[in-house]
């Protein structure tokens, strides 16, 4: 019985032992990785294969960007600004949009401002288009106005999409035998521990997918910055600056007074008339007003009251 629990105490540290020189590997492989693009998982063959074992039942493939693509290939990011003049800026958008839609491409962002007085408007897209059909639909843009200016830059991420997917496939390698030796733990210690490096290494393996997607996407789609506009309005000094022109000149403003006058003699004509005739009607009521009057006055009879004695008169009786 003593012998029993004794094996039973020695067996305990002994897979502890075990357990926490399989994490101090796999630290250390993780490492290597991170350290370049050509390193590769430090372990035996029997590691190696379980590696791989590991990578092939989680996927292996790290994404749609992958490591093991052929060594030729370059993974460029490309994007572009395109400059176009259109004689409507909504509706050149409109047909803009259709010739990226059916490319397979989509319209990340649209601005649109409406005509206005001296301006005919504009439009200001951003689309992604698939790498492998760019220059086609370029050359589709182009057919809708004239082009005033458009360039295209690319960045060579090869690096940066090689590193990223060894370093998942190793983390991803590394997450399944940490899996696997907290299947077999039975000390809770053991579990703890274990638990708490699988979570970190699922936040950090979920964190690089991530970036591997986003790295993807600017890959597999480029970017062009479409502006739309109209014509700009030129306002053009045609002022006078020699005699002849200046002759010309008054030539021409005396000839727009005239008829500028004749036009407003025209539009006057029929309210003068109107009020001619309103002002003939007016005297003709005055002139009838003061006859009447004349007339009576001449009608009324004369005052029969006999004129008074003059002063000095003789009266009858004085002589």
């Amino acid at each position: 019985m003593s012998d029993m629990s004794t094996r039973a105490v020695a067996t305990r540290p002994f897979r502890r032992g075990v357990v926490i020189a399989s994490l101090l590997a796999a630290a250390f492989g993780l490492a290597g990785c991170s350290s370049g693009a050509d390193s590769s998982f430090a372990g035996t063959d029997e590691e190696q294969s379980s590696v791989d074992g590991a990578e092939s039942d989680s996927g292996g493939d790290g994404g749609a960007i992958s490591a093991d693509s052929p060594s030729g290939d370059r993974a460029l990011i490309v994007t572009g600004e395109m400059y176009m003049t259109v004689e409507d800026p909504i509706a050149a958008a409109d047909d803009a949009t259709g010739i990226v839609e059916d490319a397979g491409g989509r319209v990340d962002a649209r601005s649109e401002t409406a005509p206005q007085t001296y301006d005919g408007g504009s439009a200001h897209l951003t689309l992604r288009i698939p790498a492998p059909e760019l220059d086609p639909v370029v050359e589709e843009l182009r057919s809708l106005g004239t082009v005033d200016e458009f360039s295209t830059s690319s960045a060579d991420v090869t690096r940066e999409v090689d590193d990223l997917a060894a370093q998942i496939s190793t983390l991803r390698a590394s997450t399944a035998r940490i899996e696997a030796l907290l299947d077999d733990a039975a000390d809770i210690k053991d579990i703890i521990t274990l638990e708490d490096e699988l979570d970190s290494r699922q936040a950090e393996l979920e964190s690089l997918e991530a970036r591997q997607r986003g790295l993807d996407d600017q890959v597999s789609m480029s970017t062009i910055d479409l502006s739309l506009t109209t014509e700009p309005v030129v306002f053009v000094d045609d002022s006078p600056r020699t005699f002849w022109s200046g002759l010309a000149s008054g030539w021409d403003a005396l000839t727009a007074f005239v008829s500028g006058a004749l036009v407003v003699t025209g539009v006057l004509i029929p309210w003068l008339a109107v009020a001619a005739l309103i002002a003939a009607v007016v005297v003709g009521l005055v002139r009838a007003s003061r006859t009447r009057k004349a007339a009576k006055v001449a009608a009324a009879p004369s005052d029969p009251t006999p004129p008074a004695a003059t002063a000095g008169s003789s009266h009858p009786g004085d002589n």
